[in-house]
């Protein structure tokens, strides 16, 4: 991501970055503020969503031949517990070194309103202090947030003190944060609010061979929505960060379908991801370089879609992918360019230790939905694009 100039105010540290190759807020060159963004809800993909739109910056960074930097600050995720990001976070700090810092405050339990302490008070306190420290030194491209919702919702912090320091970020500077119960003053000065919104699996009874696969391994991501493909990435270094931890091969799949062309989202963040781990990321496009509307299929639509469901159903059978997205598959489907039950049937078989992360929208949910341990749909509540803000390389696109 570029960012953007805050003037000739500080020439001298903008001389200094740009010396050692790293691009702070205070070096932008597109959009002249940073958006703030919340991802709140009671459904997965959170922080994960947030990961990935690191790795994109990252990845832009890269193939701009730049360097962006990046602070993950987590709240209430204190030492004594494991989280779903922690691996992703190392696939990311192995990766790209010097370009991630990572700040855990709290502690590792969970607990209620009632169950409040002054160590948590405190602990909050300490990772806001760094959070304001590093909002106003300019020095970071994207500041993440994470679990600050409920930290406010907790009263931990002052709402009003956030509100100010959020207001009066650096020219240039992304802010993502996360967490459920987002109170109504930060999402009445958010840029972007996506909620993600969990579906509760149906009950099916008498049917073991879906009990079986219902267990784990099958994750769907829809919506309207921003970050469904974020969250399949964030998963993706989540795969590869297991692997970095146990001194294993997690080999990852992306599979993307209805996205033969270039200029996707998810470009810069696969090639920064390939780049640095070339024998655990393989990547396949399929489609053409157009939209496929309903009712204006082309045989090409058809044998495009089958060529990769091919690749796909070969891959997730073989157990040599710890994690294959199927990035987009779901409107596939709704264009009916595959049938529906040899995805079902795939799914039945697969591996128990691959996972399978399906994303995109759709507006009739085929039957492979009621095989996922999770169902994530991602509701657009508000977007900057909407307000007539131009988009910025390595955030949006």
């Amino acid at each position: 991501m570029d960012a953007v100039s805050s003037g000739t105010s500080q020439p001298n540290r903008a001389r200094n970055n740009r010396g050692v190759g790293i691009v702070t807020a205070a070096d932008s060159r597109e959009r002249s503020l940073g958006q703030l963004h919340v991802y709140d809800g009671d459904g997965k993909g959170k922080s994960q969503a947030a990961l990935g739109v690191v790795l994109r910056t990252i990845g832009l960074g890269i193939c701009e031949q730049r360097r962006t930097r990046v602070l993950l600050l987590r709240f209430l995720k204190g030492p004594g517990r494991a989280y779903d990001e922690d691996a992703a976070i190392e696939a990311l700090q192995q990766g790209f070194p010097h370009l991630i810092d990572q700040v855990r405050t709290g502690r590792g339990d969970y607990f209620s309103v009632e169950e409040v302490t002054r160590f948590d008070r405190q602990e909050a306190q300490r990772g806001w202090d760094i959070a304001k420290g590093a909002i106003a030194s300019a020095l970071y491209s994207v500041v993440v947030l994470d679990e600050l919702n409920p930290v406010l919702d907790l009263g931990l912090l002052e709402t009003e003190d956030v509100i100010r320091s959020l207001n009066s970020r650096p020219e240039g500077m992304e802010i993502i944060v996360t967490g459920r119960g987002a109170p109504r003053p930060l999402v009445d000065i958010s840029d972007l609010h996506s909620e993600m919104r969990a579906h509760k699996r149906p009950e099916v009874e008498h049917n073991t061979a879906l009990s079986i696969v219902t267990a784990g391994g099958i994750e769907i991501y829809t919506g309207e929505g921003k970050g469904k493909s974020t969250s399949a990435l964030g998963k993706a270094l989540q795969a590869i960060g297991r692997g970095i931890s146990q001194d294993k091969s997690h080999r990852v799949l992306i599979l993307q379908w209805l996205k033969g062309g270039s200029g996707y989202t998810e470009d810069a963040a696969i090639a920064a991801l390939r780049e640095s781990y070339p024998h655990l990321v393989d990547h396949l496009r399929s489609g053409r370089d157009a939209i496929v509307w309903r009712g204006q299929q082309q045989p090409i639509d058809y044998i495009e879609a089958e060529r990769a469901w091919e690749i796909a159903r070969a891959a997730i059978a073989s157990g040599l992918y710890k994690t294959v997205i199927l990035d987009e598959l779901n409107p596939t489907v709704d264009l009916e360019l595959l049938p529906v039950e040899p995805i079902v049937q795939t799914l039945l078989r697969k591996p128990t230790e691959t996972e399978v992360i399906i994303t995109g929208r759709c507006k009739h949910q085929p039957a492979y939905f009621d095989l996922a341990s999770v169902h994530s749909e991602m509701v657009c509540h508000k977007h900057y694009a909407e307000q007539g803000v131009d988009l910025k390389r390595g955030v949006d696109y």
